[in-house]
C-alpha cells in the first residue's frame, strides 16, 4: 500500500496581463468604453469590477488545475456543476495491475499524527481494505465490480477547469473553517498560487484565509 500527502498542479493559466485584458476587453463592450483601454488600464478595470459586484465579467477568464485528493474531497468538488471535471475512473484502473504497483494508493489524514492511535487504526482499516480489493481481483473479478471495497481514503486525480468566478466562488466555501480539513489542504495553498499568478482577481480572498494559509495549525 502506497500512503502520499494531498497536492496539485495549476496546468493552465494565462499570464497574469492576459488574463486581466481579456476581462477588461469583454467587460468594457457594456458600456462601449473601449476607448478608455490603454496598457495599464486592465488592473485596475478588475479591481473597479470586483468591487462593484458585477462578477459575470471576469468568467472571461479561467485557469485549470489537477488535484490528488482522496475520493471524499473529490466528491464534494464535483458538486460544483460551473466546472469541467475529469476525474480517474475506479472503473477502469485496476490497482491490482503491474502499472498501479499492484497496490492501492491511499491519501494521507491530515488531522492525524502518524504516531496516534486514530492513524494505526485507520492505516490497518486501508491495509484491510487493499487485502480485500486484491483478493476480488485474485478470483477474476473486474475492476469495477471490485471498487466496492475501496475506501474514501482512496487517492484520486482530479482535473478541474472553472472560470474566475467560479474559482472565487470554490475558494470561497472550500477555504472557510467549516470546510473538511482534507479539502482546505489542498484549497488553501492553491488559493495561494491562483493570487501568485493573478494578484488582482484573488487579493480580497487571499487575505482573508492569509492566516490559515501560513499556520497549517487548523489542521488539528
Amino acid at each position: 500500500m502506497n500512503i502520499i500527502g494531498a497536492g496539485f498542479e495549476i496546468t493552465a493559466i494565462a499570464p497574469g496581463a492576459n488574463i486581466l485584458r481579456r476581462i477588461e476587453t469583454a467587460g468594457r463592450v457594456c458600456h462601449k468604453s473601449e476607448d478608455r483601454i490603454t496598457d495599464t488600464s486592465a488592473a485596475s478595470f478588475v479591481r473597479k469590477i470586483l468591487a462593484s459586484g458585477h462578477h459575470s465579467v471576469i468568467e472571461h477568464a479561467s485557469a485549470t488545475a489537477r488535484i490528488v485528493c482522496d475520493r471524499g474531497v473529490s466528491h464534494e468538488l464535483v458538486r460544483h456543476r460551473l466546472a469541467a471535471c475529469s476525474q480517474e475512473s475506479t472503473r477502469y484502473a485496476n490497482y491490482a495491475r503491474d502499472k498501479f504497483g499492484s497496490e492501492i494508493t491511499v491519501i494521507r489524514p491530515c488531522f492525524w499524527r502518524e504516531s496516534s492511535p486514530e492513524y494505526d487504526l485507520w492505516r490497518e482499516a486501508m491495509l484491510a481494505a487493499e487485502a480485500a480489493y486484491l483478493s476480488l481481483v485474485a478470483t477474476g473479478a473486474t475492476a469495477q465490480q471490485t471498487r466496492s471495497v475501496l475506501p474514501n481514503s482512496l487517492k484520486t486525480e482530479i482535473v478541474l477547469t472553472c472560470n474566475m468566478r467560479e474559482w472565487r466562488h470554490i475558494f470561497t466555501l472550500r477555504c472557510a473553517k467549516t470546510a473538511h480539513p482534507q479539502m482546505r489542504e489542498v484549497m488553501l495553498p492553491l488559493l495561494a498560487a491562483m493570487h501568485k499568478r493573478a494578484p488582482e482577481l484573488f487579493t480580497d480572498l487571499f487575505e482573508q484565509f492569509q492566516r490559515d494559509i501560513e499556520d497549517e495549525t487548523w489542521k488539528g
